[in-house]
Formats: structure tokens, C-alpha cells, sequence
């Protein structure tokens, strides 16, 4: 029964996303990833303003990928990865489910050939699901080119 309700709540977060489980990484396991060797290519999709404010540490700036602009800017940033490469994305701007950029970003990856695309599932907002569980944050711009 348990496993059943396990089963059907993460088959409605992929429905929500319209992706496999195997495309989602939980906060806690990118935190702890973070960690260890060998660790992802990671893009933020958002705006940059929230960007600047917290961001996961080593987190490239894509661009907010619901605008034609930020898409331009995700894909010079994904142009600098060998298509092998895994790559996390995520947003966090507002509860994942309505947000703007994590579907159209994971979209154009898929599109661009990178086949290791993963989302950060951000319930809530970065604040809630990443910041106030204690995972590390880095503030400031993205480093200039």
C-alpha cells in the first residue's frame, strides 16, 4: 500500500512536469552531490535578480527560459558543455509546478542533444525548499565571460 502512494505521488510531480522520475533530483540529493567529487554542471533558469540574491553555489546564470532572451542566454551557457555532460537545472522563483522556466530550459536542452538533463523538484520556492533546510547558497553575479 505505502509503495503504491509512493508510486502515484511521484507519478503526479512527473505529470505535473510532464518527465520521468529519472529526470528529478530531490534538493537533498544535489545538496549531498554537491559534496562529493565529480559533481554536475548546474544552470539556473530563473531571473537573474533572484539570482544574485541566492543561488546554489557554482551555479552557472542561464537566463530566465520563459522568455525568448533568457533562452538565447541558457543556450550560450549550455554551448560551453560537452553534450555528455550532466547537467541539473533549476528556478525556483515559485512552486515548480507553475513555474515559467524549468519546462521550457529542460526542453531546449533535450533539443540541443544533452541527454544527462536533470530538475532540481523545488515543491515550493528556493527559500522553502533549499535555503531554510540549510543547503549552501552563494549570493552575487555570475562571473563575467
Amino acid at each position: 500500500m505505502i509503495r503504491a502512494l509512493v508510486l502515484a505521488a511521484a507519478l503526479a510531480r512527473c505529470a505535473a512536469f510532464a518527465q520521468s522520475p529519472a529526470d528529478l533530483i530531490s534538493p537533498a540529493d544535489l545538496a549531498a552531490r554537491l559534496k562529493a567529487a565529480g559533481k554536475p554542471a548546474i544552470i539556473y533558469v530563473g531571473f537573474p535578480v533572484l539570482y544574485r540574491g541566492n543561488h546554489i553555489p557554482g551555479a552557472l546564470l542561464g537566463g530566465p527560459a520563459s522568455k525568448p532572451d533568457g533562452l538565447d542566454a541558457l543556450k550560450q551557457t549550455a554551448a560551453k558543455l560537452p553534450k555528455s555532460a550532466e547537467i541539473v537545472i533549476y528556478c525556483g522563483c515559485c512552486p515548480w509546478r507553475h513555474c515559467p522556466n524549468v519546462r521550457p530550459a529542460f526542453h531546449a536542452l533535450r533539443e540541443l542533444g544533452y541527454t544527462r538533463v536533470k530538475v532540481v523538484e523545488i515543491p515550493t520556492n528556493l527559500a522553502t525548499d533549499w535555503i531554510d533546510k540549510g543547503y549552501p547558497v552563494e549570493k552575487g553575479a555570475a562571473p563575467a565571460n
